[in-house]
């Protein structure tokens, strides 16, 4: 923007507007606690999106490269540990060997062949996995290595590909303040790059934040159990209603896209800060400690809320910033949740 000192912010000045006062944007849009929520759409079919541009499919072919040799070194195995199959299927039988389990014993096949044979099985996997990204404009942010959008591209590759890898179906739904976006799950390794082109490449035409719109939306859409991993900055409220239901009959795992400046406002004397979802425009001085200390106090108390949300509806929460890999926050929760899957067993 224009003006010594003025400095544009990404997921933090609807914080601000709250701590310091706001007043609307040149615009004339409506200032307020963020977008209005949109009506639930009526579900609906994938839509053909515009030709993709060169540098997009570039990018996906990029990413591909770098998310199959993750995947195939790292992810495949600890993917595969911790999502189960609903249950397993006879394959075939075979001639008993020492260490079977006596159980597994067929006794009509025994009987007829006069030596011990025994069944085996494997696990039925079928598994649906769901991406859940948020595309609003508060994820169009960052200040380190990429945007936050780009960072939730990256892990939703990764979690395509590793669902890919193990013959699971794999789908997306891209929201704003309204539903943007649906590619249904299917399997196959076209069809996880036909995700990630979906994702880099789509423009979303909204640019508030409606989760619990999205949340309504996927429980409509799925008849059955999935896996979905909600990937969103979560600059929302009213998360926790919506948030139980969809967790009763699926399996959510919240990943949190952060970046390092939303933590803390940096102390650059007068400066205009302007939400790039509702438009809102405040103005701060930063160089007054009471002012950041009172900043960085309302963004420890947030963070805490939807820790404990999270922790009180049993929703895993994975953590990644735009100043760092995923690999380690991925592997941390696979682990995690890994460990605790032997416990119960």
């Amino acid at each position: 923007m224009a003006g010594s000192g003025e400095r544009g912010a990404g997921s933090r000045p609807s914080l601000l507007g709250r701590l310091f006062g706001r007043r609307a944007a040149r615009n004339g849009r409506a200032t307020g606690g963020g977008s209005p929520r949109s009506p639930l759409p009526a579900p609906r079919q994938d839509r053909k999106l515009p030709s993709v541009p060169p540098e997009v499919l570039k990018q996906v072919k990029l990413i591909e490269l770098r998310t199959r040799r993750l995947v195939n070194s790292r992810f495949a195995g600890e993917y595969r540990s911790v999502f189960k199959g609903q249950g397993m299927e006879f394959s075939e039988v075979r001639e008993y060997q020492p260490g079977d389990e006596v159980r597994s014993i067929d006794w009509n096949v025994t009987a007829r062949m006069r030596r011990p044979f025994v069944k085996r099985y494997i696990e039925e996997r079928e598994l649906t996995v769901m991406l859940a990204v948020d595309l609003s404009g508060s994820e169009r942010f960052g200040t380190r290595r990429r945007f936050k959008s780009e960072l939730a591209g990256e892990l939703a590759a990764v979690l395509a590909m590793s669902a890919v890898r193990n013959n699971d179906r794999v789908g997306a739904l891209l929201f704003t303040d309204r539903v943007e976006h649906v590619l249904p799950p299917r399997k196959g390794r076209r069809h996880a790059l036909r995700l990630m082109r979906d994702l880099l490449g789509f423009e979303a035409t909204g640019r508030g934040t409606d989760i619990p719109g999205a949340l309504e939306y996927l429980n409509r859409m799925l008849r059955h159990h999935a896996i979905i991993f909600l990937v969103s900055d979560f600059q929302n409220e009213g998360l926790e209603r919506p948030l139980k239901l969809l967790a009763q009959r699926h399996d959510v795992v919240a990943v949190t896209v952060e970046d390092p400046s939303e933590e803390h406002l940096p102390d650059i004397g007068l400066a205009r800060f302007v939400d790039p979802e509702s438009g809102e425009v405040v103005d701060v001085d930063t160089s007054d400690a009471g002012v950041r200390g009172q900043f960085d106090q309302a963004v420890a108390a947030q963070r805490d809320a939807r820790r404990r949300l999270l922790r009180r509806l049993a929703i895993d929460e994975v953590q990644v910033r735009t100043d760092a890999s995923i690999v380690e926050p991925l592997l941390r929760f696979f682990r995690g949740r890994e460990t605790r899957v032997q416990r119960r067993w």
